[in-house]
């Protein structure tokens, strides 16, 4: 299939790689005339502005905005509706908050553009490992576009189905899944990124008990200095907290074993507080996202170890760099 990418950040240009491999094709365009450019060294058709993408692609018309959320996503989609035609389907692969999504949604159905939002999961390793997707909209651009969303999408790989979904949909088991109408696909990453934010805490935490177990204050005989690095090893192998985090913290530990590079200091993305929101707005109890979200706050002002370890796996699975 033929499809736009706005946006060759750390993931667009990856999704862009990605749907190549897979035998699509890809107009791209970003304002950095050096990632389009590198994107079109790979096989990619670059566009010289938003107005030439359009014009590049044939109708039905498939664009995809993979750009920061708020206003540059905002002012993009705008745009676009003035750009695409009836039949065309605008993609947003970001991270905005669902209810701008609905918005968005209702604008350019009155122009009879589809809308589809996209929580994409996989950050700077999706070009190898394939991109989790939760996808609100109309069923008819979901089906559409699956041939996309299959490329992009991991595939079963290794991981055996769970008993008793032999009949489910054959889609999530590939990685990718129609959630709803409009909104839901970001509604779905937006708590799927708030979870991140609680195991990611508690990964924090605990590393950072045995971090200052080697305390003089504590009783001789009870002091231990444990290795964390290779802990955090040990824990890949056959452990029950075993997970894809806990590998990309076994990489930051063997890469800097006390993590010197990183200054405590750990950025939120929004989606956790949107998901606290949203869990007081449902009146629905949330004890440890909500914690985890204001520690996010609190190491703005107050740096542990454990704040460090967070800025390491958000540096390793997204490519984030904290402020110093």
């Amino acid at each position: 299939m033929e499809i736009g990418i706005i946006g060759l950040g750390r993931m667009g240009a990856n999704i862009a790689r990605r749907l190549m491999k897979g035998g699509h094709s890809c107009v791209v365009y970003d304002r950095d005339p050096k990632t389009v450019a590198a994107v079109e060294a790979d096989g990619g058709k670059g566009a010289a502005s938003v107005e030439a993408l359009v014009k590049a692609l044939k109708s039905p018309r498939a664009v995809w905005l993979m750009l920061p959320s708020g206003k540059i996503t905002d002012d993009a989609i705008t745009t676009m509706s003035g750009l695409l035609s009836k039949g065309d389907i605008l993609i947003d692969g970001g991270n905005s908050f669902f209810k701008n999504d609905v918005a968005h949604g209702e604008m350019l159905k009155a122009r009879g553009i589809s809308f589809l939002d996209v929580g994409t999961s996989g950050g700077v390793w999706g070009l190898e490992r394939g991109y989790c997707m939760m996808i609100g909209g109309e069923k008819w651009a979901v089906d559409h576009l699956d041939p996309i969303f299959a490329t992009l999408a991991p595939g079963k790989g290794t991981i055996p189905e769970t008993p008793g979904r032999e009949k489910g949909d054959p889609r999530v088991a590939n990685g990718y899944m129609h959630c709803g109408p409009v909104g839901s696909g970001h509604f779905a990453k937006m708590v799927h990124n708030g979870i991140e934010y609680g195991l990611m805490q508690a990964y924090a935490e605990g590393f950072n008990i045995l971090q200052t177990r080697d305390d003089p204050a504590l009783p001789e005989g009870q002091r231990y200095s444990f290795n964390i690095a290779d802990l955090a090893e040990l824990w890949r192998r056959g452990s029950v907290i075993s997970s894809w985090l806990l590998d990309l913290q076994a990489i930051a530990l063997a890469k800097d074993p006390k993590l010197d590079a990183f200054s405590g200091e750990v950025a939120d993305s929004g989606e956790g507080r949107w998901t606290v929101e949203a869990a007081i707005e449902q009146a629905v109890p949330a004890e440890v996202l909500s914690a985890a979200v204001f520690t996010r706050f609190r190491s703005r002002r107050d740096h542990t170890f454990a704040e460090k370890l967070l800025s390491a796996m958000r540096f390793e699975f997204g490519g984030h760099k904290e402020p110093k």
